[in-house]
């Protein structure tokens, strides 16, 4: 039971960051275009990642398909983490280590599963 519970409560907490990234980037997008523009990336990249996000947070709540999200979103995180990596920017750099550390996060979720509450196969 606390082994699901705990799995269950750490996909809803993932689940919220990922959510609230897709908020924020159809709230404002300016800034994550800012990051894609300075990167050489094409600012409409944040379209992509919003719908990403909104997607990958509603199936890490619904428990669906976790191994393959999991480290499909351990990739994004890792990728995503070089854009916030900007040493003269304390801010930036304190991003970068947590998307690091959520990256571990969601490389646990991939080897140990998120519980039994889910819709997705066990």
């Amino acid at each position: 039971m606390a082994r699901d519970l705990c799995g269950f409560v750490g996909r809803l907490l993932l689940a919220l960051l990922f959510l609230a990234g897709a908020a924020q980037k159809a709230r404002d997008p300016a800034p994550v275009m800012a990051l894609l523009d300075g990167a050489g990336w094409p600012e409409g990249l944040v379209w992509p990642a919003l719908a990403f996000n909104a997607a990958a947070g509603l199936m890490l709540i619904a428990g669906l398909w976790l191994t393959p999200l999991a480290l499909t979103l351990a990739a994004y995180c890792a990728v995503t983490s070089w854009f916030h990596f900007q040493p003269d920017d304390p801010w930036q750099i304190s991003i970068f280590v947590k998307n690091w550390a959520i990256t571990g996060g969601l490389l646990c979720l991939a080897a140990n599963g998120g519980g039994r509450w889910r819709l997705g196969p066990r």
